[in-house]
C-alpha cells in the first residue's frame, strides 16, 4: 500500500471530524465568535462535531449560579444552532486556576461538575487533582509550551494538546510532542483554539473518529479507547 492509499483509507475509516478546541463570545471575552456564528462555520467546513471550550474561570464580579448561567447560555445557544444545522455540539471546558496562567481542557463534563469545579479554582491543579475524581472524564493540558504556561507534572495529567493552531500564540508544537513523547502521555489532543472571524484559523485542527459520539463522555471514551486520528491544516492525518 502506498503512502496516498494508506492517507485515503485512514480518512475514509475514521470519517468523523470534531473540532476539540472552540470559543465562542461572550462566555470567552477574548472570542469575536457568536454562538450561532460558530455553528454555521463549521458546518460550512464540512465538520460533524466540535466542542465548546469556553474559558471557566473565578468571576469575583458575579454570584456563582449567575456566572453559570452566563456560561452555559453560550453552550445552549451554540448546541441549538447546531441542531438546527445538523452539526454534533459537545460541552467542554478549559479551566484556569488562580495559581498561575496555565490552562486545562476537559472533555466529558457537565454543569454540575463545573460547579463543583468553580469551588476548587482558588487551590491550584495539584488540590484538584488529589480530591475531584472524574473518572469518566480526560483532563488535557492546553498549549503547556505556549508563553506564560508551564508544563506540569505529567502524573496530574490524562493527556496533553499537542497541536494547538491559534495564529496569534506559538504553541511550540515540536516541544509539546517531545514533552508527550519523553513522558508516555498515551492521549494527545489538536485543537484550533478558534476566537477570531477572518483570519482562516477555524477548523485548522480536528479529531477523526470512525463514529460520532453521543456526548463529551462518549468522546472522551474515544479518547481513552486510544482509536482516534488527528488532523492538521484541514487535511494533514496524524496518527496520534
Amino acid at each position: 500500500m502506498n503512502i496516498k492509499h494508506l492517507k485515503e483509507t485512514l480518512a475514509a475509516e475514521y470519517p468523523y471530524r470534531i473540532e476539540l478546541h472552540a470559543h465562542t463570545h461572550p462566555a470567552s471575552k477574548c472570542s469575536e465568535i457568536p454562538p450561532q456564528l460558530m455553528a454555521e462555520t463549521y458546518k460550512n467546513l464540512g465538520f460533524d462535531g466540535l466542542v465548546l471550550t469556553n474559558h471557566f474561570l473565578r468571576k469575583e464580579d458575579m454570584f456563582k449560579a449567575e456566572y453559570m448561567d452566563f456560561y452555559m447560555a453560550d453552550y445552549e445557544k451554540t448546541r441549538e444552532a447546531g441542531e438546527r444545522l445538523g452539526l454534533k455540539v459537545y460541552l467542554g471546558t478549559e479551566i484556569r486556576f488562580t495559581e498561575n496562567y496555565n490552562e486545562f481542557l476537559i472533555f466529558g463534563v457537565t454543569r454540575s461538575m463545573l460547579e463543583d469545579i468553580y469551588d476548587y479554582l482558588p487551590y491550584g491543579v495539584e488540590n484538584f487533582r488529589a480530591h475531584y475524581k472524574m473518572p469518566d472524564s480526560v483532563f488535557v493540558q492546553a498549549h503547556p509550551m505556549r508563553k506564560n504556561a508551564t508544563p506540569v507534572s505529567p502524573e496530574l495529567l490524562d493527556g496533553v494538546e499537542v497541536f494547538n493552531t491559534h495564529p496569534f500564540h506559538d504553541g511550540r508544537i515540536g516541544l509539546t510532542a517531545l514533552f508527550a513523547q519523553e513522558n508516555k502521555m498515551e492521549i494527545i489532543t489538536a485543537g484550533s483554539d478558534f476566537h477570531h472571524p477572518n483570519l482562516n484559523h477555524e477548523g485548522l485542527s480536528a479529531m477523526r473518529t470512525q463514529s460520532l459520539p453521543e456526548d463529551s463522555f462518549g468522546l472522551a471514551a474515544i479518547f481513552k479507547e486510544k482509536n482516534y486520528l488527528l488532523e492538521v491544516g484541514r487535511g494533514t492525518i496524524i496518527i496520534p
